[in-house]
């Protein structure tokens, strides 16, 4: 157990003969007591204080371990963000790609199409013009016939 200021205050000493002098020995024991009070003040201030630093010590340490924590998680949802963004324009460029194609084949189909329909067309070009042909050639025939002109002289002498 630690020695209090009034342990020291209340402290009695016997007498003997030749002994110090009790206004000296008081004086001093009283310096002491106050010595000693202060020491003890002094010594609950800093314990006090290192208290306090240590509370904010813990803070501080609370606050650096959160930030850390808060930082990992970021990071990690960064990568996250990341991989995910990576993954969806994967697809996108995938989906695209599979637009492209129906679009590239959906054009070369119309293209084929295009093309039979410009072929028949050609080809009823082709039987047109020898019909018509044909027929001018035949009415040529007829005009060129001789039946033509007498045709015409009888005609005439109807009138």
């Amino acid at each position: 157990m630690s020695l209090t200021p009034l342990d020291i205050h209340n402290k009695e000493f016997s007498r003997s003969f030749r002994g110090y002098n009790e206004d000296e020995v008081n004086e001093f024991l009283d310096q002491i007591i106050k010595d000693y009070e202060a020491l003890i003040r002094e010594n609950k201030d800093i314990q006090n204080q290192l208290q306090t630093t240590q509370d904010r010590l813990d803070h501080f340490s609370n606050i650096e371990e959160t930030l850390s924590k808060t930082i990992i998680v970021a990071q990690e949802a960064a990568d996250e963000l990341k991989t995910n963004s990576k993954k969806e324009s994967q697809l996108i460029l995938k989906e695209a790609e599979k637009n492209a194609d129906r679009i590239i084949n959906e054009a070369l189909t119309r293209s084929r199409k295009v093309a039979l329909e410009i072929e028949e067309l050609k080809k009823q070009a082709s039987i047109y013009r020898t019909r018509f042909r044909t027929l001018l050639e035949a009415q040529l025939e007829i005009l060129n016939d001789e039946s033509w002109n007498t045709m015409q002289l009888q005609h005439k002498e109807v009138e």
